[in-house]
């Protein structure tokens, strides 16, 4: 196991940071739209489909997915379970494994969820390989993600911040990256039109809007196993986030808040389901 794959272990340990961002985006995202909401709503569902949810975590798309459709068969993976100890679903749902093992039938599922978790994976071609073998031929991969150009305030403030701690000039600093960047809306595209016909693109942008300094310092506290390891050598996480909140209190203090713009997004992925069907059968029609 490599030291990144060691630091996600750890980190999904337990759902604690994982809920804290989860409530943060709940809490202070403007305008309030539910994200996971908003993201099933990306698809066209009859509304009896078989569903792996990949990286099913503590179930946050559970819940709304059923609350929409009542008669969906759905099936949850996580490698962590401890996870899937927090995830609503009747135990004969859910199954402990390895996204880029999945122990499923060819041909299994009408949609696969992969929803902010391909980026964690070490192998993320082979795990969309193994989600296009579980899919039907005319089934659907969604991958929820961020853009690599979210949450560019928050970063500015980190480069500033390592800027003043490092002795490797400022020319050197680049802020810890998003661990979403690894696949993001824009590469994340690229990874999937390896194996699909079609991939379209739909983007959620919206802002956390923090009116004090402590839900901010949380919000990035939740991430300290990730963004780490990618400091210099010379700096310190702690002294980081010691200035990131004098920052951080500053502005709030001069503009009544921090807005922290961000932008995500989901993957509509296929072979000749879901959105490209239409386009399908007139090109057959023409034939």
């Amino acid at each position: 196991m490599t030291d990144n794959q060691e630091r996600i272990k750890r980190h999904y340990a337990t759902d604690d940071y994982l809920r804290i961002r989860q409530e943060t985006h709940d809490k202070y995202t403007v305008p309030n739209v539910n994200f996971a909401d908003w993201a099933l709503q990306c698809l066209t569902w009859r509304g009896d489909e078989t569903v792996l949810d990949v990286g099913c975590g503590n179930g946050l798309y559970y819940g709304k997915l059923l609350a929409r459709h009542p008669h969906v068969c759905y099936f949850g993976i996580d490698y962590n379970a401890v996870m899937l100890n927090k995830h609503p679903a009747p135990r004969g749902r859910l199954v402990r494994g390895d996204a880029t093992k999945l122990p499923f039938a060819d041909g299994q599922f009408d949609v696969v969820m992969a929803n902010h978790v391909l980026f964690l994976i070490s192998d993320i071609d082979s795990a969309i390989r193994e989600m296009r073998r579980v899919l039907k031929p005319d089934g659907v991969l969604m991958a929820a993600t961020n853009s690599v150009q979210t949450m560019p305030e928050m970063q500015v403030l980190m480069r500033r911040a390592i800027v003043l701690l490092t002795r490797n000039g400022a020319a050197n600093v680049r802020p810890p990256a998003n661990p979403s960047d690894a696949f993001a809306l824009e590469n994340g595209t690229r990874f999937l039109a390896r194996y699909f016909y079609a991939v379209v693109r739909h983007d959620l942008p919206s802002a956390l809007v923090f009116p004090d300094t402590e839900p901010a310092m949380a919000y990035l506290e939740s991430m300290r196993d990730l963004r780490e390891p990618q400091l210099p050598p010379d700096v310190l996480w702690d002294d980081v986030m010691m200035i990131m909140r004098q920052q951080i209190s500053q502005l709030v203090k001069h503009l009544g808040e921090l807005v922290i713009n961000k932008q995500s997004g989901v993957l509509i992925a296929t072979n000749s389901g879901g959105f490209i069907r239409p386009y399908l059968d007139k090109q057959a029609n023409k034939g």
